[in-house]
C-alpha cells in the first residue's frame, strides 16, 4: 500500500487491522491513508483527495497537472477538485463549476480535467509569470498546445482571466525544463527581443555524445542562453562536463550567455544586454538591439 487508500475499504477487505492502520499508517484526509514516513507528492495528494471525494470528484488545476506528470508543483499546495456538493475541507480546494463531458479524462484510474481544460484553468490564475511556468510544465508533460485550448475560450467567453490566458498561451513553450528557464525566456521576450528557440540541438563530439542541447537561443546567429542551477557550480562532475561542453560549442561558433540565480533575479538587464551584444557581434541587425545597448550605455 504505497499509494493512498481508503481505510474503510482496507479494513473491509482484511488488508489491514485497526491496530496496524493506527500504528503503521497516517491519514492524509479523513479515511484516506498512506504508510507513515511516505513522501507526500503533489500527485499522491491529488489521488488522496479524489479518494476522499468518494471517487466522485474530478482533479482540477495543479492536482490535475500533477496527475499528468507536471513537475515543479509543491506537495504542500492544497489538492484541487471539481465537486458539485459537499463541505470544504482543510487541504482541499473545491471548485463547483460545471464541466462538459469532453473536459475530463481518466488518468491512471483517476478522473481529472483534460490537459486542455487544465491549461484553461491554470492560465487564467493571477500572476502572468507563474501561469506561464505552470503551462510550460503542463505542455512538456502532456504535449498540450495553445491551439488545443482555444476552443474552450470560445466555449466559456465570460469567465475571468481570459485576457491573461490568451497572452500566456502565446508565451507557452514545452521546451522549458525548469521554472528558471521559463523566467529567463520571459525576461528576453519582455525586453523586446524575438522569442528564442528552446532546446537547440548542436551536433558534435560532446564527451562521446553526438550532440548537445542548449536551453534557448537564436540558432541563425549561433547565440545561446543557458540557465545554470546550483549544481552547475557545486557538483565537480557537472562543472567538468560544462567546461568541456562550452569549449566544444565555442569551436562550433557558438556564443553562450550563462545565467545564474543572481543574474536572473537581481540583474536581468545585464543578461539582456549580454545577449544583445552577442547577437550584434554575430551580425543581427534588429532595431531592438541598438535601443537596448544604447540605453545600457546611457
Amino acid at each position: 500500500m504505497d499509494r493512498p487508500f481508503l481505510g474503510t475499504e482496507a479494513l473491509g477487505a482484511g488488508t489491514v487491522t485497526r491496530r496496524t492502520l493506527a500504528n503503521r499508517y497516517e491519514a492524509v484526509y479523513r479515511n484516506v491513508y498512506l504508510p507513515k514516513g511516505s513522501t507526500l507528492t503533489a500527485a499522491t495528494r491529488a489521488e488522496a483527495a479524489w479518494l476522499w471525494s468518494g471517487r466522485q470528484g474530478v482533479l482540477a488545476g495543479l492536482s490535475a497537472a500533477a496527475a499528468y506528470g507536471s513537475r515543479w508543483i509543491d506537495a504542500d499546495e492544497p489538492a484541487e477538485l471539481f465537486r458539485r456538493n459537499g463541505k470544504p475541507v482543510d487541504g482541499i480546494l473545491i471548485h463547483r463549476d460545471e464541466l462538459a463531458e469532453d473536459e475530463t479524462r481518466l488518468v491512471a484510474g483517476v478522473v481529472a480535467t483534460s490537459p486542455e481544460r487544465t491549461a484553461f484553468d491554470l492560465g487564467r490564475r493571477r500572476g502572468r509569470v507563474r501561469a506561464v511556468v505552470r503551462l510550460d510544465a503542463l505542455a512538456q508533460a502532456t504535449g498540450v498546445r495553445a491551439v488545443d485550448v482555444h476552443p474552450l475560450i470560445q466555449r466559456h467567453p465570460g469567465v475571468r482571466g481570459l485576457v491573461q490566458l490568451r497572452e500566456v498561451l502565446d508565451l507557452t513553450d514545452a521546451g522549458a525544463e525548469s521554472p528558471q528557464e521559463t523566467r529567463t525566456r520571459l525576461v528576453l521576450v519582455d525586453a523586446g527581443l524575438p522569442r528564442p528557440q528552446t532546446q537547440i540541438i548542436v551536433a558534435g563530439n560532446f564527451l562521446g555524445r553526438k550532440h548537445a542541447r542548449i536551453d534557448m537561443g537564436y540558432g541563425d546567429f549561433k547565440v545561446g542562453v543557458e540557465y545554470e542551477g546550483a549544481q552547475h557550480w557545486t557538483d565537480p562532475a557537472v562543472r567538468a562536463n560544462d567546461i568541456d561542453r562550452y569549449a566544444e560549442l565555442a569551436t562550433r561558433g557558438w556564443i553562450i550567455v550563462r545565467v545564474g540565480a543572481d543574474l536572473l533575479n537581481r540583474r536581468p538587464h545585464v543578461m539582456v544586454a549580454r545577449t544583445c551584444e552577442a547577437l550584434r557581434i554575430r551580425g543581427a541587425q534588429w532595431p531592438v538591439l541598438a535601443r537596448i545597448l544604447r540605453d545600457r550605455v546611457a
